[in-house]
């Protein structure tokens, strides 16, 4: 086994999981307007859908791996292109986090949890993302490639649940400290290019 590579998938999800985006942001919402565990909800769903893109990814792409080595190139080719194509939307944008309150009606526990799950399981974003992130990744020549998958999707939920549970508790800093700070924008959006880029050359320079 290979830590390094480990370890880098570890760092690199929790830049991922801390850089603003639809996700967190919705979080961070629902915990500003009904409460800290109305966001725990909701990330308790979208760490569960991410269960199904794993899969998906797993048996998907380890199929992909016995086939044919240059399949498997150009999967990683295609998730290095989209990665940069991901930093260069990133530049394009403004740096400014949109924090916006309206249209954010009162729901249960358990609809906020189905939400969170139908929102990531049906973007094909979250998919095309898994598929371009994980192949990567890759970090032993013993364990089977579907053992490998489940083990980066579990470490990627628990990661991501951290940070996102973090948001939804200490929604009301953050939103006030985002509200008030200038410069955050700018930060969090160049540490989004630089994640996507650094993953991207990652993914092209690692080994099978």
């Amino acid at each position: 086994m290979n830590y390094e590579i480990l370890y880098t998938f570890v760092i690199a999800t929790l830049a991922l999981s801390i850089s603003p985006g639809p996700d967190n942001i919705f979080v961070l919402m629902q915990s500003v307007v009904n409460g800290k565990k109305y966001g725990l909800a909701v990330v308790a769903g979208l760490m569960s859908g991410c269960l199904i893109h794993t899969t998906l990814v797993a048996f998907g792409v380890s199929a992909i791996i016995k086939q044919s080595e240059m399949l498997f190139f150009t999967i990683k080719l295609f998730g290095a292109l989209y990665l940069f194509f991901l930093a260069y939307k990133v530049f394009r944008n403004e740096a400014a986090v949109s924090l916006s309150e309206n249209s954010m009606p009162k729901k249960s526990l358990g609809q906020l949890f189905k939400q969170g799950f139908i929102m990531n399981v049906l973007n094909p974003k979250v998919s095309i993302f898994f598929l371009a992130f994980f192949p990567g990744f890759l970090f032993s020549k013993t364990i089977s490639n579907v053992v490998q998958f489940y083990i980066l999707g579990f470490l990627f939920i628990v990661v991501s649940f951290i940070i996102f549970g973090l948001i939804a508790i200490l929604a009301g800093s953050i939103a006030e400290y985002l509200k008030k700070s200038s410069k955050i924008g700018v930060v969090l959006k160049w540490l989004q290019i630089i994640v996507f880029i650094g993953i991207g050359v990652f993914i092209l320079i690692s080994g099978k």
